[in-house]
């Protein structure tokens, strides 16, 4: 039961290290100290004072890079395989009773892989919103991204089963709304070609 708890929280993490990096982790040190986290053996350096100051300073370094226009693309670029680096980080350290294989294998598969995909969406919606705003609306995609990663990392872990189940709800919206917008897309290029066959 604590492997699977571990799991969950990790996970949960993991989902808000897609959406920023070091806040994640930031939370993870602050948790550790105060004796609500427990990491497991060869993490230890995540609840040390040394990786509040990295972790405080980089957190800082990231939310405000992310609200100058230039930087935050190049910050897009750059932040999909650390988060992805970080994820894997995040739920192999709270995974207990589990052999070395397994536990990196379901770091690299869960972790890795759900701050990729948050981290994705997060690109795709920020490209989204440079062209229909022509970068306006970053800064509120930023601070809606912010928000997000603090709320999904105190969730994952203060109720890491209620974080999952908001985590799984968000992603089937969002793919619903894709695959209709794809159906959409090809609904009205197969009508414009039956017009264009139509034509005289």
């Amino acid at each position: 039961m604590e492997t699977l708890l571990g799991i969950a929280v990790g996970i949960g993490l993991s989902a808000a290290c897609g959406f920023r990096v070091f806040v994640p982790l930031l939370v993870m040190n602050l948790a550790s100290l105060g004796g609500q986290l427990h990491l497991s053996s060869g993490f230890a350096w995540i609840g040390s004072y040394y990786a509040t100051v990295a972790f405080g300073t980089a957190t800082i370094v990231e939310v405000l890079g992310y609200y100058i226009s230039w930087l935050d693309h190049i910050l897009d670029i750059v932040a999909t395989p650390a988060a992805i680096i970080a994820g894997t980080i995040t739920t192999a350290s709270l995974v207990t009773d589990m052999s070395p294989f397994l536990k990196w294998t379901l770091a690299l598969i869960a972790g890795g892989g759900m701050a990729g995909l948050v981290q994705g969406t997060t690109v795709a919606l920020r490209a989204k919103s440079s062209v229909s705003t022509a970068g306006i609306g970053n800064p509120i995609v930023s601070t809606l991204e912010l928000v997000g990663s603090i709320v999904t990392a105190l969730l994952a872990i203060l109720a890491p089963l209620l974080c999952l189940a908001l985590i799984a709800f968000v992603f089937n919206f969002v793919i619903r709304k894709a695959v209709r917008l794809v159906s959409g897309k090809r609904s009205s290029v197969n009508n414009m070609a039956r017009q264009g066959l139509r034509k005289p």
